[in-house]
């Protein structure tokens, strides 16, 4: 007996062992095929929040309303102009498309807003089993039970809610009115990306071929530099200055080369296709003004920002507006339709009710709850209201900075073109001068750097000229399709809007009772600027108003 107790110790021992070098081993790398694993802790995270594992699948769908050669183009095909590249943004950057769908939704709270006005009827029904048992005064207990049924259908017509619900229809419009301005902004910053990406590809391209002409240029000295020494017409100083400047030349080639990779990722990113090996010029761009003053007017009622500003505020007025009637009473008409069985216990024999009523409701006592709401929503509103001065002052003075920038580069490009066309023939005249003994070496690759730095300089100007124009046009609010493209096909918020806004409506009766309830409500205007800056305003750089240009090679590359 005692041998088959140890017999069953040690099996049970063999067996603890065994499972443990087992679980060690599922832990490890490298288990092979077939052996039955634990989940890890990672997979089992997974699984519990329903995380999907694997590649992304691809199913590649533009929405509707998209313009069908851009639909049925290959998105893999690249991009060679300026228009095509804005125009495959404007359809088919997600960030902008993902605005469009909450444009869309935001356009269904009208509606709701607007329901709230209208019937309501709700219905109940119910099937149920009751049994009572009843003490008898001789004594002893009687219970009756059975099964019954009853239907009840209850229609609410609100007559007068003291602005409640004008409150909320012109709560729903104003973040209707707001998520438009927020898609407008969107779409300038969309269309800037854009924008910038193109005119920076263009720039990186241009100035790897400006680093790669100083390279060759630079060679070319270096191996002239070489046989002269070999002549002794020069010194070892002279070979190993050029050396240095070739070897720095080689390194400004690498790092261009690094940004003009990046270039073509963010050209990817921003436009949903690769730029063709050859990048057409960019469209100039036009101003709707002539004076800075004149585009803080245009700003004013053009300006997705201050738009914004101003819905934000309505939405919170509304707001108040709502927390104040929900201080006063209510006027409803309800009627009620009833029917059931007389008794509780049986169906056999049925009763029905119909009843109308006009009900007068509103609060008595709520410990002055209804007041701290509505003075809170009163100064959120105010708060409101004080950010529309803020964004005047910030669009205005980011207006301004944009136009001076604007300015400022566009003068420089003029000035840089000179310089570029100055040092390149006061390099071309010291390659001869050196020839003839008059310059010394250095004297060659200081011009050299002098006409690389102006190349380099009059790239970089063009590109940020372009880029403040394209910035102060985005400020202004002209930023848009219908502005650069007329005659293209532009994604229109009001066909969604005029399909939706009368969903469910009851006609005449409906919008009666909308505009009785509005009378308590204030108006829908905008609201005065009470910043005393806001008559104020600085003027910018004397500089004259260039003409359209964009980024390309000085001429006499």
């Amino acid at each position: 007996m005692m041998a088959l107790k140890a017999k069953v110790a040690l099996g049970a021992s063999l067996f603890a062992v065994c499972m443990q070098t087992a679980l060690a081993a599922e832990d490890a790398p490298g288990v092979p095929a077939g052996v039955l694993q634990r989940p890890s802790a990672a997979q089992a995270a997974r699984v519990s929040l329903d995380e999907p594992g694997g590649a992304p699948r691809y199913a590649p769908r533009l929405p509707r309303g998209t313009p069908t050669d851009l639909a049925d183009a290959d998105a893999s095909g690249p991009v060679a102009d300026f228009a095509s590249a804005l125009q495959r943004t404007y359809w088919t950057q997600p960030n902008l498309l993902a605005e469009r769908a909450r444009l869309r939704g935001t356009d269904y709270r009208l509606p709701q807003a607007r329901a709230q006005a209208g019937p309501r009827l709700t219905y109940e029904a119910a099937y149920g089993y009751q049994r009572d048992n009843f003490e008898q005064a001789t004594g002893g207990w009687t219970s009756r039970s059975g099964w019954s049924s009853t239907a009840t259908a209850i229609l609410t017509q609100p007559l007068f809610t003291f602005g409640r619900n004008a409150s909320a229809e012109k709560n729903a419009l104003a973040q209707i009115a707001f998520q438009r301005a927020t898609l407008r902004s969107t779409e300038a910053s969309t269309l800037f990306g854009a924008i910038r990406a193109y005119v920076g590809l263009l720039r990186d391209r241009a100035g790897l071929g400006i680093f790669r002409d100083d390279l060759a240029l630079l060679e070319r000295e270096y191996a002239d530099n070489k046989a002269r020494f070999d002549k002794r017409e020069v010194t070892s100083s002279d070979v190993q200055q050029v050396e240095t400047r070739l070897e720095q030349a080689r390194a400004q080639v690498f790092t261009a080369q690094s940004a003009l990779a990046t270039s073509e990722a963010q050209f990817l990113s921003a436009i949903g296709g690769p730029a063709a090996s050859t990048l057409a010029p960019p469209n100039p761009l036009s101003l709707p003004v002539n004076s800075l003053e004149e585009a803080y007017a245009y700003a004013e009622t053009h300006s997705p920002v201050l738009a914004a500003a101003y819905s934000r505020e309505r939405i919170s007025r509304a707001a108040a507006d709502s927390a104040r009637a929900g201080m006063l009473p209510r006027v409803d008409l309800r009627g009620k339709a009833e029917v059931g069985a007389i008794t509780p216990y049986s169906d056999s024999l049925r009763q029905t009710d119909l009843r109308g009523e006009v009900v007068v409701s509103g609060p008595l006592f709520q410990s002055g709850l209804l007041h701290a709401q509505a003075k809170e929503a009163e100064a959120a509103n105010d708060a409101d209201w004080r950010l529309i001065d803020q964004a005047m002052r910030d669009n205005r003075a980011e207006i301004a900075d944009a136009w001076n920038q604007w300015l400022g580069q566009s003068a420089a490009v003029a000035q840089l073109e000179l310089s570029t066309a100055a040092a390149r023939k006061a390099f071309d005249g010291a390659l001869l001068q050196e020839k003839a003994g008059f310059r010394t070496t250095l004297d060659v690759l200081n011009l050299a750097r002098e006409l690389l730095v102006a190349r380099s300089g009059y790239n970089s100007a063009t590109t940020n000229a372009y880029l403040a124009q394209a910035r102060l046009l985005a400020l202004l609010g002209a930023l848009e399709q219908a502005s650069l493209f007329p005659d293209a096909a532009a994604y229109d918020p009001d066909e969604h809007y005029d399909r939706v806004k009368r969903n469910g409506e009851i006609p005449v009766i409906i919008p009666a009772l909308r505009a009785v309830d509005s009378i308590l409500t204030g108006g829908g205007r905008d609201r005065a600027l009470r910043d005393p800056a806001a008559a104020l305003a600085t003027t910018g750089v004397a500089l004259p108003v260039p003409a359209a240009i964009g980024p390309q090679e000085p001429e006499g590359k």
